[in-house]
């Protein structure tokens, strides 16, 4: 987890959230144009402002929880982002799929085989716990495939779609698991989740119960910043993509993105100080989280708004996708990793990354 201060809050995460909601109160209601790299610049810094106070919160509450509080508060980003979206300009039917299967990609792939590379370079062979890593695969494996797999292989709709019963059935599943998971994140079997040979490590130098709750207070405030943001970007963006001529999924990997980016740097430095547990956590964690949550959620707005919701994903995507999970498997099986390990997950990211472009 990355080290944020104990003592005071910086005050570029204190000035980042208000400031984010004065740039859309004016620059928001002018237009769009060049205005739109304000709008993106102040989007970004407030995704770092928030990740930065949910640290902090996460840094009190101690692990497991930490690292919960870390994956809710980009969830809740992401789905910002993504109603802002489907509520804006035209219809985008593939978004929730574009989106979350980025999201399972680049975790999977680009996240882990970040930290497994630094880890292996700091220590030759890292060590986590196998029976975490498990647990967070037993869960996202099955969500990924209900969401993402199944509606291709269904009668009830055509194509790849889910009919409102079928959408509200997996939506449910996906809830059950994400509850389920962290009844035994938090509960039941939380040793699994510490680090290994030192279930302390990452609960020192928590923060004082006033700098607590202003992050707390920060920390909402922040995450209100980036959805209203990202409602006045969300038309320049789909517009930039389609002026660029790049494929309408290219969207959705943006969003990933930049969901992903504090996370990633929160997973890295962790990784830098020998703590691959938490590393892990953070990164399978948000994938979880990003399907257990992001999909009800978005499922409810497509019932209100009455627009479908496009969730299977091409053949090839299918297989790419099998084999990733297959080799997280492998790479998360025996509670050791190393570098050769990381370079196989980022040259399937780069192979996932080219078939966006290159279907």
């Amino acid at each position: 987890m990355a080290s944020a201060p104990v003592d005071r809050i910086p005050w570029h995460v204190t000035i980042l959230p208000v400031l984010g909601i004065a740039v859309w109160l004016v620059v928001g209601k002018v237009g769009l144009g060049f205005l739109a790299l304000v709008l993106a610049a102040v989007l970004l810094g407030n995704v770092i402002a928030a990740v930065h106070h949910a640290e902090v919160v996460a840094r009190r509450v101690g692990e497991p929880y930490g690292t919960l509080v870390l994956a809710l508060a980009v969830t809740v980003i992401e789905v910002g982002l993504i109603i802002s979206i489907m509520l804006s300009g035209e219809p985008n039917r593939t978004l929730l799929r574009d989106s979350v299967h980025a999201v399972v990609m680049l975790v999977l792939h680009g996240l882990a085989g970040l930290c497994i590379l630094v880890a292996a370079f700091r220590e030759r062979e890292a060590e986590f716990q196998v029976e975490g890593a498990k647990a967070f695969l037993a869960v996202l494996i099955p969500m990924a495939t209900l969401v993402m797999v199944v509606p291709n292989h269904l009668v009830s709709a055509p194509g790849p779609y889910y009919s409102p019963l079928q959408l509200a059935f997996v939506s449910a599943v996906c809830l059950g698991l994400y509850i389920a998971f962290l009844f035994i994140q938090t509960g039941w079997h939380r040793s699994y989740f510490l680090p290994v040979g030192d279930e302390n490590a990452m609960d020192q130098a928590r923060p004082s119960a006033r700098i607590t709750l202003a992050s707390l207070g920060l920390l909402m405030v922040a995450l209100l910043s980036v959805v209203l943001l990202a409602k006045s970007l969300a038309p320049a963006l789909e517009a930039g993509v389609r002026a660029a001529g790049a494929p309408l999924a290219i969207v959705g990997v943006i969003i990933a993105a930049i969901v992903l980016l504090p996370e990633t740097a929160a997973s890295i430095r962790a990784a830098a100080r020998r703590q691959l547990q938490a590393s892990i956590n953070l990164a399978l964690g948000s994938a979880v989280a990003s399907i257990g949550l992001s999909v009800p959620v978005i499922a409810l707005v497509s019932f209100w708004i009455g627009q479908p919701l496009e969730l299977g994903i091409s053949a090839g995507a299918s297989v790419l996708m099998a084999l990733g999970f297959v080799v997280a498997i492998i790479t998360y099986g025996t509670g050791r990793t190393n570098l050769l390990s990381g370079i196989v997950h980022l040259v399937l990211l780069a192979t996932y990354v080219f078939t966006v472009f290159a279907p």
